[in-house]
């Protein structure tokens, strides 16, 4: 291995952010980092689909096509979205991906994770809670969250009700710093 290619590799594996190549939503290379902030070794998630790091089946497939259409007409996306660990317990992470074939958008993709804060410290959230919470981050409004999740409005708005009475939060921006609250 020649020098430039050693210096690749170091720079990957120390980079301070989780990085993931996947292909068509299985991972085929991760670095440390994302081990590390996963739980899981690399053995344990290469050639595995992306559902190990969501809390549910229902999660993976809701997510799933978030951001596609920004990956075919801009080949990057970016959100804040939870990570579910090996051990249960969950992440809040900034989420960018980019991807190296824009006529097949999943095909192969690039994945970084930036940790930005514990979730085992906050109320715990339900399911649906999760969905609303996620889509609030990516700045949705009620009436699209509504309908991205086949849900009515007057569900969402109760939804957003009781997570801004778990959080103690006046609105939505104070109850989303909850989550985007860094930590060493």
């Amino acid at each position: 291995m020649n020098l430039d290619n050693e210096l690749n590799l170091l720079a990957f594996e120390a980079a301070p952010v989780g990085i993931v190549l996947a292909e068509n939503r299985v991972i085929k290379a991760c670095n440390n980092t994302f081990c590390t902030m996963s739980g899981y070794d690399s053995s344990e998630l290469l050639g595995q689909s992306f559902r190990k790091i969501y809390a549910s089946t229902q999660e993976f497939e809701a997510i799933g096509n978030v951001g596609v259409a920004a990956l075919s007409h801009q080949g990057n996306y970016s959100d804040q979205r939870i990570l579910q660990r090996k051990d249960g317990t969950a992440i809040w992470c900034n989420f960018r991906a980019k991807t190296l074939t824009p006529e097949d958008p999943i095909s192969r993709v690039v994945l970084s994770y930036a940790h930005l804060g514990d979730l085992s410290d906050r109320p715990a959230l339900t399911p649906r809670e999760r969905d609303v919470v996620m889509r609030l981050s990516q700045g949705l409004t009620s009436k699209e969250i509504a309908h991205d999740l086949a849900l009515s409005s007057r569900t969402v708005e109760d939804i957003r009700a009781r997570l801004l009475k778990k959080f103690k939060a006046k609105n939505a921006a104070e109850m989303l710093s909850h989550f985007t609250n860094v930590e060493g």
